[in-house]
C-alpha cells in the first residue's frame, strides 16, 4: 500500500535555446510505491530526471522533497538531500574496492581521519539488506559482473539514506537472471517504505515492476494512472500521442539469392567454427545469452576483431579481413555501442551520415558540404529524425534518434548486408515499430539482415530465421516458425561438451 507523496513536482519547465524540453511537468512519487516514467526518446524523460538530480536547473516550477521545498544546485547537494539517481551506464570507480564505491563522497571521518571501521560496518548493513551480505567489500568493482556493479550502485544510494530511488533503464545490460534479481530488490526496497522512479521503454517490465505510471510526451506530462487498470494499447496510445495498430509491423518479402557465406569463421577466442549462409531478402537473427559471442561474430564477420581462422564471401567477392574492405564489398554495422564506437558524438548528424561513403560529395580531394548537407537533410526527413539540421552534434540527440542516425548511415551506404546488433535497445515502443518496418522494407529491397538482440519477441515477430549462439557457436538455424522461447532458451544454454576447450 503506497504511502505519503515524497516528492512532488510542479510544473517543472527548462528550454534550451529554441528547444522546449519541459513543458509544466508534474509528478508525484510516494513512499512504499514503484512509480513507472515513461515516454519516447525525447519527450523529457532525461531532461526531468537531471532537473531532479540538480544536474540542470529549471526555468520555472518548483520541487517540494519530504514536504520540505527542494532545489538542488548540483548532484552532490541533490543526493545529500536524499534523491539517489542509478543510471543505465553505472557510475562507479572500476579500480576501487566495493567499499569505497559504497561510501564515495560520503566516507565516515574521525578526527579528520577516515573511519574504516565504521564505513565498513555501513557498507556491510546496506549489502545486508540488500540481501548480498557475502559480497567481498575489498574486490575492485571491476572484477564484479554488470548485475553486482548494480548492487554496489543501489547500496550506496542507501548508505546515502535515499528517500527517492531513480532507476534509468537499469536492464539495458543485464542477464535475464539478473533482471528478475534486480526486480526481487526493487520489491525489496519498496516494501522498506522508499519512493522508487523507475524507467523503462520496456512495457512488460512497467507491468512487471510498477505501481502507478506517468506518460511524457513533447515535454509534457501527458497522461498516468494505475498500471494494473491500463492496456498497453492505452499506454502507447498516450506516448506516440496516435494508436500504434501492430508493435511489430511486418513487411512481406522474399528470398532470394546467396549473398554472404561464412566458412568455419572463428575469432580471437569467440566466434568459434561458425558456419552460415544467408540469402538476400532473409532477415537472420541470432539469440543467446550474454556472454555467448552474438557481439563477437558480427565484429569479427565484419573485421572489427582479428579473424583467426575461416572466410567471408560476400556475393562474388572474398573481401581482406579490414572494415574497409567490408564497406566496399557491401557490408554494413550498427554497433550495440552507439556512444563508443557507433557513432562520433562529437561529430553532426550529416559528418556521421555520410562518413562510411563520402564519393558522391568529393572531387579532385575537395569535399561538396552543401551537396552532402543537401543529402542529410533528405535522410533526416526519410528517417523522420528530430533534429534541428544536419550541423547538429549527434551528442545532443536522444538515444532513439541516434540510433536513427546509425541506421540511416548504412541505407546511404547502400550497404547489401547489413549487421544489427541490439538496434532497438534504449528506444521507446514507437520508435522500435519504425525501425522494425525499415528492417522489413530492407528484406524487400534484397538487403539480407543479421539481427542480434537479447529480446526474444522482436525476434520472433520480425525474423525469417533464427540461429542461437552457445559459448561461441552457432548451434542452430530453424524457421522462426519452428522456434518458441523455451526452445531458444533451451539451445542457449547449450550442453557442456567443449565447455573446458
Amino acid at each position: 500500500m503506497a504511502g505519503p507523496i515524497v516528492l512532488k513536482m510542479e510544473s517543472v519547465s527548462k528550454r534550451f535555446g529554441a528547444t522546449q524540453a519541459l513543458r509544466g511537468v508534474d509528478l508525484e512519487a510516494r513512499s512504499g510505491e514503484v512509480l513507472g516514467l515513461i515516454g519516447e526518446n525525447g519527450a523529457g524523460k532525461s531532461t526531468l530526471m537531471k532537473v531532479l538530480s540538480g544536474a540542470i536547473l529549471p526555468d520555472s516550477g518548483q520541487m517540494i522533497l519530504s514536504g520540505q521545498p527542494y532545489a538542488p544546485r548540483g548532484p552532490q547537494q541533490a543526493r545529500l538531500a536524499g534523491v539517489a539517481m542509478i543510471y543505465q551506464e553505472l557510475n562507479l570507480a572500476g579500480n576501487l574496492s566495493v567499499d569505497d564505491n559504497i561510501l564515495l563522497g560520503q566516507e565516515r571521518r574521525r578526527w579528520g581521519l577516515l573511519d574504516r571501521r565504521s564505513g565498513g560496518a555501513l557498507s556491510r548493513e546496506t549489502l545486508v539488506q540488500l540481501g548480498h551480505s557475502q559480497m567481498d567489500l575489498q574486490i575492485p568493482v571491476r572484477r564484479l559482473s554488470v548485475g553486482m556493479q548494480q548492487i554496489v550502485e543501489i547500496a550506496r544510494a542507501l548508505a546515502s539514506e535515499a528517500k527517492v530511488i531513480v532507476f534509468d533503464e537499469p536492464t539495458s545490460s543485464l542477464a535475464r537472471h539478473d533482471v528478475q534479481r534486480l526486480f526481487d530488490t526493487i520489491r525489496s526496497l519498496r516494501a522498506g517504505g522508499l519512493a522508487i522512479v523507475y524507467i523503462s521503454h520496456f512495457l512488460e517490465e512497467i507491468r512487471q515492476i510498477c505501481d502507478r505510471f506517468v506518460v511524457l510526451r513533447d515535454g509534457a506530462s501527458v497522461g498516468g494512472g494505475q498500471v494494473a487498470a491500463t492496456t498497453d494499447a492505452q499506454i502507447i496510445s498516450s506516448m506516440v500521442g496516435r494508436g500504434i495498430d501492430d508493435l511489430f509491423p511486418r513487411v512481406p518479402h522474399q528470398l532470394g539469392e546467396p549473398i554472404l557465406l561464412l566458412e568455419r569463421l572463428s575469432g580471437r577466442r569467440m566466434p568459434r567454427d561458425v558456419s552460415l549462409q544467408l540469402r538476400r531478402g532473409e532477415i537472420l537473427g541470432i539469440a543467446g545469452l550474454v556472454g555467448a559471442g552474438r557481439t563477437e561474430l558480427l565484429r569479427t564477420l565484419f573485421a572489427l576483431d582479428p579473424v583467426r581462422t575461416g572466410r567471408v564471401r560476400i556475393a562474388t567477392i572474398t573481401p581482406a579481413a579490414t572494415p574497409r574492405a567490408r564497406i566496399k564489398a557491401g557490408m554494413g554495422m550498427v554497433s550495440e555501442d552507439r556512444k563508443g564506437e557507433g557513432l562520433a558524438q562529437s561529430r553532426s548528424i550529416a559528418d556521421n551520415l555520410t562518413y562510411s561513403r563520402m564519393s558522391p560529395y568529393s572531387r579532385w580531394g575537395w569535399l561538396s558540404l552543401r551537396r552532402r548537407d543537401h543529402v542529410a537533410c533528405q535522410w533526416i526527413d526519410r528517417m523522420a529524425i528530430k533534429a534541428r539540421g544536419p550541423e547538429q552534434l549527434v551528442a545532443e540527440l536522444s538515444g532513439g534518434t541516434q540510433q536513427k542516425v546509425a541506421i540511416a548511415r548504412l541505407l546511404h551506404q547502400d550497404a547489401d548486408v547489413l549487421l544489427l546488433d541490439e538496434p532497438t535497445r534504449g528506444i521507446d515502443v514507437g520508435t522500435k515499430a519504425e525501425i522494425y518496418r525499415l528492417i522489413g522494407e530492407l528484406a524487400a529491397a534484397g538487403k539480407a539482415v543479421i539481427f542480434v538482440s537479447s529480446y526474444l519477441p522482436e525476434l520472433m515477430a520480425t525474423c525469417d530465421s533464427i540461429g542461437v549462439m552457445s559459448r561461441g557457436r552457432l548451434r542452430e538455424i530453424r524457421p522462426v516458425s519452428s522456434w518458441n522461447e523455451e526452445a531458444i532458451l533451451t539451445c542457449a544454454i547449450g550442453d557442456d561438451e567443449d565447455s573446458g576447450s
